[in-house]
């Protein structure tokens, strides 16, 4: 059974809310990270689902909210000390570009964008603790600097995949930006621009260019998506408009966007077995996110929010979860719809553990395109499934 609260949301603070700010425990959320610091958001209950409300707004009940597959990326403080929720959400300024990250742990800066003619769509993660290393498994000494990444998938025609880990030598942190090699991540004041400059495999060819999301705003909530707040999840900018302009393949195009962030202190697979999530761009810069996650130990948590152009997010009763067709590698994947239910479009990506798919689906009265992940960490973590993963992901590491 998944997790679920009674609707009583109440913020952990609002941007000014100083009672608050002087009240926090900051022993585990350190300074330069807003936070409760640990007391229970309600009487008997140590999280609770739901999001902030507006700042200066009413405290409104939101109804049940069912759980959520949210963490916001980002781990600690400028300390350098690891990012820990004890509630179930909880606020991130900034991009957390220079995070600190604990051994074991993680952080990815996730992008997705699909052109606004359909035919094109694109997928970039950006890591520090790369989590479908193997290089990282097998790794004696869990050091998420010595595995890093960038991986992009380019759908369409052209179609491209690139992921190369590297070490540490080619892994450079700012306040406003993190570089992997020559790819990397940028703020720059109202934009978010991903520089790409990558070797696709099996078959080496240069996947070389950028990517210019423009945010209608930046949301500071984060969630924990495991019941221990162990892993955090942050849905940075969805439904924003995004830019391609790659050299190589010589390809240009629009679309609708979407950002988030992820942080974890232990590996994925150490907590999860399975997840779906999808994400519905509604139009006019609002969207819809949708999150299940199941643990190794039984149970998870269930997440539905819309969001809107202002970067508030409000939690919603689901539609019906659907089971979609399996994939060809037998991975289990589903999504959510009423009316007419979903039907698969395309599928976007199928490996022996993750499969992401474009979907149409009915949400909230009508038809609209949706972006959906699936994720079996039982299957990620067999020997097999890890041997295979260096054909596709191979490892570079350069001398300081």
């Amino acid at each position: 059974m998944h997790d679920t609260s009674d609707g009583n949301i109440d913020p952990l603070w609002s941007r000014h809310d100083t009672q608050h700010r002087e009240r926090d425990d900051t022993e585990r959320l350190r300074p330069s990270l807003s936070g409760d610091g640990g007391r229970s958001l309600r009487e008997g209950l140590p999280r609770v689902d739901g999001v902030f409300p507006t700042p200066g707004s009413a405290h409104v009940d939101q109804g049940a909210l069912p759980g959520g597959r949210e963490r916001p990326s980002g781990a600690g403080g400028a300390d350098g000390s690891p990012l820990r929720a004890d509630g179930e959400r909880m606020r991130v300024d900034g991009f957390r570009f220079d995070e600190k990250v604990p051994p074991g742990g993680y952080i990815w800066w996730y992008l997705d964008g699909v052109s606004d003619d359909g035919a094109n769509a694109i997928t970039i993660i950006v890591f520090i603790g790369s989590v479908f290393s193997p290089y990282y498994v097998w790794a004696k000494k869990r050091d998420p600097l010595d595995h890093v990444a960038v991986n992009v998938a380019l759908y369409g025609k052209p179609s491209r995949w690139a992921m190369t880990e590297r070490g540490r030598a080619d892994a450079h942190q700012m306040a406003d930006a993190y570089m992997v090699g020559r790819s990397g991540i940028r703020d720059e004041g109202g934009a978010v621009r991903v520089t790409i400059d990558e070797r696709c495999a099996p078959f080496p060819r240069r996947l070389k260019g950028e990517v210019v999301m423009h945010p209608h705003a930046i949301s500071t909530t984060g969630y924990t998506i495991d019941r221990a707040g162990d892993h955090l999840w942050r849905p940075v900018a969805p439904a924003s408009p995004i830019e391609v302009r790659l050299t190589e393949p010589n390809l240009s195009w629009r679309g609708t966007g979407y950002f988030d962030m992820n942080w974890g202190s232990c590996p994925l697979e150490s907590t999860f077995s399975h997840w779906d999530w999808m994400r519905v761009d509604l139009g006019e810069g609002r969207s819809a996110i949708f999150y299940e996650t199941e643990e190794l130990t039984g149970g998870g948590k269930t997440l539905a929010l819309a969001t809107d152009r202002d970067g508030s997010a409000h939690s919603v009763a689901p539609p019906p979860r659907q089971r979609l067709p399996k994939t060809l590698w037998r991975v289990d994947r589903a999504g959510w719809s009423d009316g007419e239910g979903a039907s698969v479009r395309r599928t976007l990506e199928d490996t022996p553990f993750y499969v992401r798919t474009e979907l149409d689906t009915d949400v909230f009265g009508a038809r609209h395109t949706a972006i959906q992940e699936s994720l079996s960490l039982r299957k990620f973590n067999t020997p097999v499934v890890r041997a295979m993963l260096p054909f596709r992901m191979p490892r570079i590491v350069r001398k300081a």
